[in-house]
């Protein structure tokens, strides 16, 4: 890895033969860029979470394959394809909950494992591949626009808006999912306050959620995990909205840890819990929620936050990354095509054959 040159800060960019991506572990301290020139290089950022996000896991991931490609010393079009596969099994390894990964990993595949491509040069493969993440990555940034257009009738006037994590274009190619209909109704005239969960341990709503709305001149206030409750008893929330890691067939949401418990106070208050993520999202194959497997992290990430030691020595740690919301706490849920309500077995089966 190797730092890039800043200009207006971007999530990540194809430039020169190198994926370019800002550094998300240093934020809002600094602005940090880095060039990756590997496969090997992806995989690793987005395993120490230099990028994250469903979406933007998925874009990085596309560009992965497009440097493993551009690296490949092999001779013969069955060893080029072997290092294709390999580096595709080292991105897949990476993070197993966010199924946008995987989906833009199959895409990719899709075309080393055309046949008639390989009555073509190598050259045709490799502008094939990057012209494949360049397309995967347009569409990430359309569907979110199309997201908040479709998500701004669900925001009452004067809203305050309670968020997880961050969902917004850090975690895609710009504009965001659940930030995403934050903006829209922001520029609608519809948003009074978004209350960002600052989102233990790796404090995601605190350092990028904050950090993205403030440039936005997007009015946000920061509170502690353990506060929305109370906001909620109080009336100070009108409406929960969050991101998504994976949706299963039956509407079961797995997103950041915490989120499940929102959905609970969220359904306790009578206030509407929505989830906003693009259809890459939704995983068909996952019958329901209990399927979805749940990332796991290592002790560091609680016991020493930012390089702080928190927690007495030899104190255990469990870390599981995500939770599963069942989709009978979920209000809605906003895609690119539209909007699905219960139940979610019909809903997201029609909007999936749009």
């Amino acid at each position: 890895m190797e730092n890039a040159p800043i200009d207006q800060w971007f999530t990540l960019r194809w430039r020169d033969d190198a994926l370019e991506l800002i550094d998300q572990r240093f934020l809002p301290r600094r602005e940090e860029y880095l060039r990756l020139k590997t496969a090997d290089a992806v995989a690793e950022a987005i395993e120490k979470l230099v990028v994250r996000g469903a979406p933007a896991i998925g874009c990085a991931a596309a560009f992965g394959l497009v440097l493993a490609a551009k690296r490949s010393e092999s001779l013969n079009p069955e060893s080029f394809k072997k290092d294709l596969e390999l580096s595709r099994k080292r991105l897949a390894q990476t993070r197993p909950t966010a199924v946008n990964l995987f989906w833009a990993l199959e895409r990719m595949s899709l075309i080393w494992n055309d046949k008639a491509n390989w009555n073509l040069d190598r050259e045709f493969i490799e502008e094939s591949l990057l012209n494949e993440a360049l397309e995967i990555q347009r569409e990430d940034l359309d569907s979110c626009r199309k997201i908040g257009m479709h998500g701004v009738d669900l925001i009452p006037s004067s809203a305050r808006v309670l968020t997880h994590c961050n969902a917004g274009g850090l975690a895609t190619s710009g504009y965001g999912t659940a930030l995403g209909v934050v903006r829209a109704a922001h520029s609608a005239g519809k948003l009074q306050m978004v209350l960002a969960d600052e989102t233990r341990p790796f404090l995601q709503g605190a350092r990028l959620t904050a950090w993205e709305l403030q440039r936005d001149a997007i009015p946000v206030t920061v509170i502690t995990d353990g506060m929305a409750a109370h906001l909620m008893k109080t009336g100070e929330v009108d409406l929960v909205v969050v991101g998504a890691d994976r949706i299963a067939k039956n509407g079961d949401v797995a997103n950041k840890i915490g989120t499940y418990g929102l959905a609970v106070l969220a359904r306790h208050h009578g206030i509407p819990m929505c989830v906003a993520a693009p259809r890459s999202t939704i995983d068909v194959k996952m019958a329901t929620g209990a399927e979805i497997p749940i990332e796991e992290r290592g002790r560091n990430e609680v016991a020493s936050p930012f390089g702080e030691t928190i927690l007495p020595d030899g104190v255990a740690v469990r870390h599981p990354a995500f939770d599963v919301s069942p989709a009978d706490l979920i209000s809605a849920i906003v895609t690119e095509v539209g909007v699905a309500r219960p139940p979610y077995e019909d809903s997201l089966e029609a909007l999936m054959a749009k």
